[in-house]
Parts: structure tokens; C-alpha cells; sequence
């Protein structure tokens, strides 16, 4: 009997997941805000509802988009950026008593590894390292990761990206546009689309749940030399930097992701 599995969110992440769950045989149900996509997400075989996280509950069928899967990946974006006056928090609150009456066992927080802090001398971070954020997303979600993972009624995994990259999507051609830029020589922490959907494959795979992944090439150049290359390679102009503040970062370190899961990158931060 093949397994089913919820993926809360379908976007530039969440669709290829779900694509790549289902050329794993997985029954896949997913959800998108616009109901225009519905069609879409059907003609890819997967299950598709309309479902917005708000701050007061769910809105949508998410009963009927829970039952029958073991497995619930939120890939839900905050979206702090754009709106500083989300309660991302609330929105997963609410969730929560759903995802408790339904079938799911295991959820997956995708997560990010912004829920650290930059500074002064580019620490070392692993899965060990306590969160310490002063940004409003990120304490929002440190706060969201302690919500779903101190539920005794189903099992957590937390996964933090570094920053992502893949078609169509390279921070480079934000930065190409902008001047003054803070922080040159802080350490690059990216990792491709194709090894996120790798990583998250491999934990369902082997059922590593209640555990913290962090997922971020070995590989750290200097932020300035690293983004003047891919911008130079991509016909972009090369951005201008503040290099007289003190530059402020931090490396992350995915040694965990290499140990426990076995996964080998597919991709590299030229790909």
C-alpha cells in the first residue's frame, strides 16, 4: 500500500517535492492559497485543495487534506518580510489541534537558518548550537519550531535551510541591483533546490523524527568574491559593498545531514 503524504504549501519548493514523492510512489496531497492552481497541482497527479493558514485557524477543507497521511510537511514561507505584522506564530497554533485529531504521526518543519543570529567572528553553528535570533521572523520561528516539536501527540523534525537557489531563483540577481551592501566577507550559506528536495526525500525515506537537520553546502566563500563571480558569470552588474562596517555571519554547519542521513549534494554553489 503506498503512502500518503500532506505537503502544506506547494510552491517553488513544495510542487517539484511533491513531483518527486510521487515518482516515489507516495499518494501526495497538496495545498496552495490560490484556487486557480488546484487545476495544476491535479494534472500532476497531486491531490490538490485550497487551504490559507490565518491567524485565526485554517480556512479551507484541512480536515479532509489531513486524514489518511502519516506524514505533514509544512513548507509554509512566514512571509515577514513583506508583512512585519504576521503572527506566524498564531497561524501554527491553530494548526496544531487539527493536526492532532488527524492521521498524521510525523510532521516536518521546513524550516530556516535564519533562526541564528549574525555576527562578529562567523561562528560555527550545528543542530547543537541554540537559536538566537533577534529578527522578527527569526524568533518567530524558533518560536514555531518549539510549538510543533514540544507536541507529544506526533513526532517533529526540524529541517533549516540555508539560503536556497535553483531555476529562476538566485539571490544574486537581488543583490546585482543594490549598493552599499553589508557584510562582505561574512561566509556564504546557500543550497540548491534539487539537494533540498534530496535531503527532505531522505528523511521521510529512513523516518528521522525528532530530530534537527541543518542543510547547507560544506562549502563558505566570502560573500563579496562569491556573488561578484555568479554575478559576472550571469551578465549582472557586480554588487557594491560596505566594506568598512565590520562584517557580521555565521557558517553552518551540515555535517549531520552527511552522517545520519548518508546524503551525498547533488549540486554545488556554481551549479
Amino acid at each position: 500500500m503506498s503512502k500518503q503524504v500532506s505537503i502544506l504549501g506547494t510552491g517553488w519548493l513544495g510542487f517539484p517535492l511533491a513531483q518527486a514523492l510521487i515518482h516515489e510512489k507516495y499518494i501526495v496531497k497538496g495545498s496552495t492559497t490560490s484556487e486557480n492552481k488546484i487545476k495544476t497541482l491535479k494534472s500532476t497527479g497531486i491531490i490538490g485543495y485550497q487551504i490559507v493558514l490565518s491567524e485565526e485557524g485554517p480556512i479551507g477543507d484541512i480536515i479532509k487534506f489531513l486524514d489518511g497521511s502519516e506524514v505533514l510537511i509544512i513548507n509554509i514561507p512566514p512571509g515577514l518580510r513583506r508583512n512585519p505584522e504576521i503572527n506566524f506564530v498564531a497561524k501554527i497554533q491553530n494548526l496544531v489541534p487539527y493536526i492532532e485529531k488527524s492521521t498524521v504521526q510525523n510532521v516536518l518543519f521546513v524550516s530556516s537558518t535564519s533562526v541564528f543570529a549574525d555576527l562578529e567572528g562567523f561562528p560555527l553553528i550545528s543542530e547543537e548550537t541554540t537559536p538566537n535570533a533577534t529578527s522578527n521572523a527569526g524568533k518567530q520561528l524558533i518560536e514555531a519550531e518549539r510549538l510543533l516539536q514540544n507536541n507529544t501527540a506526533f513526532k517533529t523534525t526540524i529541517l533549516r535551510f540555508a539560503g536556497l537557489f535553483g531555476p529562476h531563483r538566485h539571490p544574486a540577481n537581488m543583490l546585482s541591483k543594490r549598493s552599499n551592501i553589508k557584510n562582505p566577507k561574512a561566509p556564504v550559506n546557500l543550497i540548491h533546490l534539487n539537494d533540498c528536495i534530496g535531503v527532505i526525500q531522505k528523511i521521510t525515506e529512513m523516518e528521522k523524527w525528532n530530530e534537527v537537520f541543518h542543510a547547507s553546502y560544506p562549502d563558505h566563500p566570502k560573500k563579496a568574491e562569491y556573488y561578484g563571480m555568479v554575478c559576472k558569470q550571469m551578465g549582472l552588474p557586480i554588487p557594491d559593498y560596505d566594506f568598512e562596517t565590520i562584517s557580521k555571519g555565521k557558517i553552518i554547519e551540515s555535517l549531520k545531514v552527511q552522517d545520519v542521513l548518508e546524503y551525498r549534494y547533488l549540486k554545488d554553489l556554481t551549479s
